[in-house]
């Protein structure tokens, strides 16, 4: 008996045909719904789910629709790729709380949830009134256990309740995705995501092409959206946090409304209405057939009531005229006079505008207006800020051209920044009166806090505070231009010798937390209350200026959640010092590979961790700005919060790349961490991003066995852990690999994804391996994965036989590594 034919005996379900005689809204793992007019329905009756056909369609398909209204209206659809041709359906829930849809008599599986847990004692499904299918362990007192849920993966409808955006603690991305037809539910060409690049904002696609954005949230809707506003219908949301990024909206009256996106691209806001029996278009956020991104180009305006549709911001002008004039205006406009940063810039502010593509921007809720413009006006390469609020909170802050800028009737204003002599002779803050005096209030304030400062220097010198030298006091203080300047972070706060030492009451040995490359860490504790790790420069580190420069450049321009965030520096004589966040867990290798701490990252923690890192290192290769190859990574770099969220440090050794993924540069210094280092780098000197991706691979392997591949032992071969995960992958006994303290965690199907995932990260030959994309995406997926080959420093030893990778001079430096 083949397996779709022996599905049913084996997930130990009886198919029991739900009773027609009252409506019932869940069913159990001995209950079935046929395609025989069988449904169930919501407590309250507003949604049902059963098998339908949708428009002039005669295939199958199970769904969710409006109950209470007369025009069959799908809002979820199980099976959109795999119709039943006939009415044969079931679908049933299996013990193991797996939902799955079959045909032919159960000998055909045509669709499945894939949410089997081994520990389901009572799984139970419902629908909500919400439209929410839900998948329940029923053995929970307060039905809270939820194993799975329809809200998580959208089709083309988006219904109140439901979100739009990513789960950062799984990967989930919730999209809408169009149908291919009215009568066909299968994946369309169009797809609408929450993008979570700089600050977040909902972007359509065709294909791979962007058409249209929403502009981003302003505390009341979306920018670029007016039927965000205020209303008597519904509330908007919109969510940022640690965990999650999303929009959803809620209904204040018992209307049907939704938002759907059409087969051919449009996005519609649809309310019922009772009297006439249909629905009717409420909002259409397309709005015109002219709404495409960024149809006028980099600092162009596009503004539907105005022939031509696109226009120059003041201070600029047209970038290519001979095509402006062919009414193409895709190549935008430049500057009329350039910036010049250091004799001052200033700002203009327009109003009325949906704000410019946010990708490439860096936000905070709680500064002020004046101290966003500060912010702005300090860093040379900021070219616009706004409130995120338009009631007056928060800084968004533009790093690049502008882009996608359209005229509406909102109330927010975007500063722009000129060129002083642009401005002939205006160059003045767009901030109010109130916040010109908060100014210089706090700038009379920092000069008294300067003069307590040197007075206390003073004292301390008087003191004779080891550390801290009469000599060079002074330099320390005035040396925030020697280096800063140089790369363009003026932005970077600067501590003196004299702040550092007190916070780390003077680098005691009660306060080291940890020691790297670089040299000792410490925690330290500044004057407002923070808690700082202090990295100090050793004496005997191979590293000194150079790493210290590098790191500053580095991780100071770049903004994500899964990157150790540096709050300053401080310079003073040989004194070489770098402040950051503090991380309460420290490093993730003080968890891993300690025998008794290693227990308190169960399976979804260390997933978590692996997906964070996938994410990080994704931003830095292709999202960020500088578009950096980290060199280092290693479990003792990658730092966990008090959430055990993963932050990777230490930027001393990357470097910025240009080309493809695949691009090598060649150094005669290869640096790093023997056991992460890949083979063409240790062996020839060439790195890409694809060493990035193999050290990734290594950490993969580290963190689901809990064990080190750089002196990994086994009694039956002398292989590394790269090389024992390979031999357990071939044989078929990759779940072997898997550290005994997760045997009460662990979800099978998950670990053995990211075992394979970690074996393609490091495969032997660089263009083998995936980009970072592709494993962010194979980690969330559920998708056929393709088969790995051979991994790097692989020996083939068994029982003394010993087989070379390559050359003699590979297989030493495998040998070196491997030890």
């Amino acid at each position: 008996m083949d397996i779709p034919s022996m599905f049913l005996l084996l997930s130990g379900v009886l198919v029991v045909h739900l009773s027609d005689s009252k409506a019932v809204d869940r069913f159990y793992a001995d209950q079935a719904i046929k395609d025989d007019g069988n449904t169930i329905v919501s407590r309250g009756g507003m949604f049902k789910l059963g098998f339908f056909s949708p428009g002039k369609s005669k295939y199958r398909y199970v769904g969710i629709w409006y109950n209470k209204i007369s025009v069959c209206t799908p809002v979820w659809v199980a099976n959109m790729e795999t119709p039943i041709v006939d009415k044969t359906g079931v679908f049933i829930l299996t013990h193991q709380g797996n939902l799955v849809i079959l045909a032919d008599g159960g000998s055909t599986k045509i669709w499945s949830s894939n949410s089997i847990s081994l520990t389901m004692i009572n799984p139970v499904v419902r629908i909500l009134d919400t439209g929410n299918l839900v998948l329940w362990d029923n053995s929970s007192t307060n039905n809270q256990n939820l194993i799975w849920q329809s809200f998580d993966y959208p089709s083309d409808t988006l219904i109140a309740g439901m979100k739009l955006g990513m789960d950062l603690r799984t990967g989930l991305e919730r999209c809408l995705t169009s149908w291919k037809s009215p009568d066909d539910p299968s994946k369309g060409q169009y797809v609408d995501c929450v993008d979570t690049n700089g600050y977040p904002q909902v972007f359509g696609k065709k294909g791979d092409v962007l058409q249209w954005r929403i502009g981003p949230w302003n505390g009341i809707g979306s920018s670029g959206l007016p039927s965000d506003a205020p209303n008597p219908f519904y509330t908007m949301e919109f969510v940022v946090n640690h965990e999650e990024i999303y929009y959803k909206f809620e209904l204040k009256t018992s209307i049907i409304h939704h938002i759907h996106l059409t087969w051919d691209g449009k996005i519609l806001q649809m309310q019922w209405i009772e009297r006439l029996q249909q629905w009717i278009v409420y909002a259409d956020v397309g709005v015109d057939s002219f709404n495409h991104y960024g149809v006028c180009g980099p600092y162009g305006s596009h503004n539907i009531n105005r022939r031509p549709l696109c226009g120059c911001l003041r201070g600029f002008k047209p970038r290519l005229p001979d095509e402006w004039e062919a009414s193409d205006w895709s190549g935008g406009c430049q500057r009329k006079r350039p910036l010049d940063c250091t004799s001052g810039d200033g700002f203009w502010k327009i109003s009325g505008v949906k704000l410019p593509d946010t990708r490439h921007s860096w936000y905070n809720v709680s500064m002020t207006l004046g101290e966003c413009e500060m912010a702005c006006r300090r860093n040379c390469n900021c070219t616009a800020y706004a409130n995120l609020d338009i009631r007056g909170s928060g800084c968004l802050l533009w790093f690049d051209e502008l882009m996608d800028i359209r005229e509406y009737d909102v109330k927010h204003n975007l500063y722009i920044r000129m060129a002083a002599s642009e401005l002939a002779g205006k160059l003045i803050s767009q901030s109010s009166y109130k916040e010109k005096k908060g100014v210089l209030a706090g700038v009379l304030s920092i000069t008294s806090a300067m003069l307590l400062v040197m007075f206390a220097v003073m004292y301390a010198c008087k003191k004779k505070i080891p550390y801290i030298k009469r000599r060079g006091i002074w330099d320390a203080l005035n040396k925030k231009n020697s280096i800063i300047q140089i790369e363009d972070t003026d932005d970077l706060p600067f501590f003196s010798l004299y702040e550092i030492a007190k916070a780390t009451k003077n680098f005691s040995i009660d306060n080291k937390i940890g020691e790297g490359g670089f040299g000792p860490v410490y925690k330290g504790v500044l004057e407002d209350g923070r808690e700082v790790a202090v990295k100090r420069l050793s004496e005997s580190s191979v590293q000194g200026l150079d790493e210290f420069k590098n790191e500053i450049m580095c991780i100071a321009r770049l903004q994500h959640r899964n990157l150790v965030k540096i709050l300053g520096y401080c310079i003073h004589g040989n004194e070489l010092i770098l402040i950051y966040e503090y991380m309460a867990n420290k490093s993730l290798d003080s968890f891993l590979f300690d025998e008794t701490r290693s227990s308190m990252l169960d399976w979804p923690c260390r997933f978590q961790i692996i997906h964070g890192m996938a994410r990080a290192i994704l931003y830095l290769h292709q999202d960020s700005r500088l578009q950096i190859i980290h060199r280092d990574l290693k479990a003792g770099n990658i730092l966990l919060d008090a959430d055990m969220n993963p932050k990777i440090s230490d930027f001393g050794l990357a470097r910025k790349f240009f080309g493809s993924d695949d691009t090598f540069t060649k150094t005669k210094k290869v640096v790093g961490t023997y056991g992460y280092i890949s083979p063409e780098y240790a062996v020839h000197g060439k790195f890409s991003t694809k060493s990035d991706v193999f050290s990734f691979g290594v950490l993969v392997l580290e963190i689901v066995s809990g064990k080190k591949n750089r002196g990994f032992s086994h009694e039956d071969h002398s292989d590394n852990l790269l090389g024992h995960a390979w031999r357990l992958y071939k044989e078929n006994r990759s779940i072997e690999l898997m550290s005994e303290s997760l045997r009460d965690s662990y979800i099978i199907s998950e670990v053995l994804r990211t075992i394979y995932v970690g074996l393609l990260c490091v495969q032997h030959h660089p263009e083998d391996r995936p980009t970072m994309m592709s494993v962010v995406l194979m980690l969330i997926s559920e998708g056929v994965l393709p088969e790995p080959k051979q991994p790097a420093f692989f020996t083939g030893e068994s029982h003394g036989g010993v087989q070379p990778v390559a050359s003699s001079g590979e297989y030493m430096i495998t040998q070196l590594i491997a030890r």
